[in-house]
C-alpha cells in the first residue's frame, strides 16, 4: 500500500465516522449519543479489520506470502522443466550413471573393482 493509499484510507475512515454520526442524528439520537454510537461503530470496524488481519497472519494467507508461494511454484516448475530437458539430452549411459550417483538406481554389482580392496 502506498502512502497516498494509506492517507485515502484514513480519510475514508474519518468520513465513515462523520457519515455514521449524521445517520445516527437522522435516526433520532441526540448529538452526544450519536457521537458515541458513531465512535462505537468505528471501533467495531477497526477491531473487525484487525481481527481479519491477525487471522490471515496466523493462517499464512497474507498477500506477500501468497505471492511468494506463487513465485516459488513457478520457479520450481521452470527449474524442473529445464533439468528434465538437460537430463533427456544425456546419453542413456550418462543418464544411468547419474541415476546411480544420486541413489535412484542400485549400485552396479559388475562395476569397477575397488583398488583398495586387495590391500
Amino acid at each position: 500500500m502506498t502512502r497516498g493509499q494509506s492517507l485515502l484510507l484514513g480519510l475514508g475512515v474519518f468520513g465513515l465516522g462523520g457519515l455514521g454520526y449524521a445517520l445516527f442524528l437522522l435516526s433520532g439520537l441526540e448529538g452526544f449519543s450519536a457521537g458515541i454510537a458513531a465512535e462505537a461503530l468505528l471501533v467495531l470496524v477497526v477491531f473487525g479489520w484487525t481481527g481479519s488481519y491477525l487471522f490471515r497472519v496466523v493462517t499464512g494467507r497474507m498477500t506477500y506470502m501468497e505471492q511468494r508461494r506463487r513465485y516459488r511454484d513457478a520457479y520450481d516448475a521452470a527449474t524442473d522443466a529445464e533439468l528434465q530437458k538437460r537430463f533427456e539430452a544425456l546419453s542413456p549411459e550418462d543418464q544411468e550413471a547419474l541415476l546411480r550417483e544420486v541413489g535412484q538406481l542400485p549400485a552396479d554389482p559388475a562395476g569397477p573393482a575397488d583398488p583398495s580392496a586387495g590391500r
